[in-house]
């Protein structure tokens, strides 16, 4: 039985920020992200295709938190992950 909470969705990333990607319903695609983030991203390209739902394991995000933005936006962003300045001079 197919879970009514679950969404087939397409995960996106641009050619200008690396580590930055967009979540959208499948059917939908590019269609949903809107001119400002498109011009932010730059060339994009399918990074994958999955189903989510609400209890699904993400690498850096919740998966509740991508479905319930898809509904009310038709779109998530995944931003990139903030690296402090101390990570990068520790042991030096």
């Amino acid at each position: 039985m197919k879970n009514p909470e679950a969404m087939h969705c397409t995960i996106l990333k641009g050619s200008r920020e690396p580590e930055l990607y967009v979540y959208v319903p499948f059917a939908k695609a590019e269609t949903n992200i809107p001119e400002e983030l498109r011009s932010r991203l730059g060339k994009i390209k399918e990074v994958m295709s999955l189903e989510i739902t609400p209890d699904k394991k993400l690498a850096r995000v919740d998966a509740a938190k991508v479905l319930n933005e898809i509904r009310e936006q038709g779109y998530f962003v995944q931003l990139p992950p903030v690296i402090s300045g101390q990570v990068l001079f520790d042991g030096d």
